[in-house]
């Protein structure tokens, strides 16, 4: 994909957190490009690095935490270089987030109306009243949200309405880039499909692109484009959508598929083991291979790069090999 066509790019991210004992590597190497108009979703478990690289993209990141390394490249700009005035001119412009708990997010003592005010009016500056009222509805349109919601504070609404109040405030000042932190992880399933649907629409309409973190595999797969897979801090896998379903490379992407649930085969309950290790610790070599089944010599002395194995699928593992025509292969294990 051509740098026309790159919103965001993120090279070689650590994040790391200080403790006693050392740090905790939380995000340890990431890299990945975010299309123009394109949903990207970062899967894997709690404690995968997944809401630390975001919170790092943001430049979010609290002491005891920092960003150690890495480029963070929005239409051009590095973001790591901003100082903290510029980082906060450019948030809800450029780079906007949709919290994973509206509830936690939204002010209980304003209304609905002033808290959209208050991002428009902290970056376009005073508004006519009634440009602004009509600024407002325009974006309750976008998100499904009724006209009646204006005056309202955050407790009358339902847990869906107010994640979409979140989404309008996301796009109020139409961004390149949203990130999604669990979104749906809150809500019911009915909701969790509404909340999905306004995303969708909204990249159809806007060209907005997303990052979508999240555990729901199923979901994720009505919704994104191209899934990007972390486990313990590293980025193991990215590939289109029907790729990684169809085909997962890498041991840890296969587990994460068949943990979703079927309505057509019994699957046996294969509950997993997490991550194994101490995160101020890590493994040499691959970051997985204590969990592999198919791990050997090779996965204790390197770490695998990301490579590409096919067309729209890179894969960290060394049981993907070059071959004598250069195309990569998944060796005998």
């Amino acid at each position: 994909m051509s740098n026309e066509h790159t919103v965001l790019s993120v090279k070689d991210l650590r994040v790391y957190y200080a403790s006693r004992n050392g740090d905790v590597k939380a995000c340890d190497g990431v890299s990945f490009d975010l299309r123009r108009g394109e949903i990207l979703g970062l899967v894997g478990e709690s404690g995968s690095g997944k809401s630390t690289a975001t919170s790092g993209i943001l430049k979010a990141i609290s002491p005891p935490g920092r960003i150690v390394s890495g480029q963070i490249l929005i239409d051009g700009e590095d973001v790591t270089e901003f100082s903290d005035e510029d980082m906060r001119a450019r948030r809800w412009r450029k780079l906007a987030l949709i919290p994973q708990s509206a509830m936690n997010s939204l002010n209980p003592t304003m209304s609905i109306r002033a808290q959209i005010a208050d991002v428009i009016e902290t970056h376009d500056g005073r508004q006519d009243a009634s440009a602004l009222k009509a600024r407002i509805l325009h974006l309750f349109s976008r998100v499904g949200l009724p006209s009646r919601i204006y005056n309202m504070y955050p407790h009358e609404l339902s847990g869906g309405m107010k994640q979409r109040v979140c989404i309008a405030m996301s796009i109020a000042l139409n961004p390149a880039v949203v990130i999604a932190d669990e979104a749906t992880s809150a809500l019911d399933v009915v909701m969790q499909r509404i909340v999905a649907q306004t995303i969708l629409k909204i990249k159809e309409d806007l060209g907005v692109s997303f990052v979508m973190i999240g555990h729901d595999m199923g979901l994720m797969a009505q919704v994104v484009d191209r899934i990007a897979v972390m486990y313990s801090g590293q980025l193991i896998e990215i590939a289109n959508v029907r790729h990684i379903f169809q085909q997962p490379a890498h041991p840890y992407s296969q587990m994460l598929i068949e943990s979703v649930p079927s309505l057509t085969e019994r699957k046996p309950v294969s509950p997993s083991s997490g991550i194994t290790h101490d995160p101020r610790n890590p493994p040499s070599g691959c970051i997985f291979r204590l969990l592999c089944p198919h791990a050997g010599e090779i996965c204790t002395k390197s770490r695998p790069p990301l490579v590409e194995i096919r067309p729209g699928q890179s894969v960290a593992c060394h049981l993907w090999q070059k071959n004598g025509s250069a195309a990569y292969v998944r060796s005998a294990v």
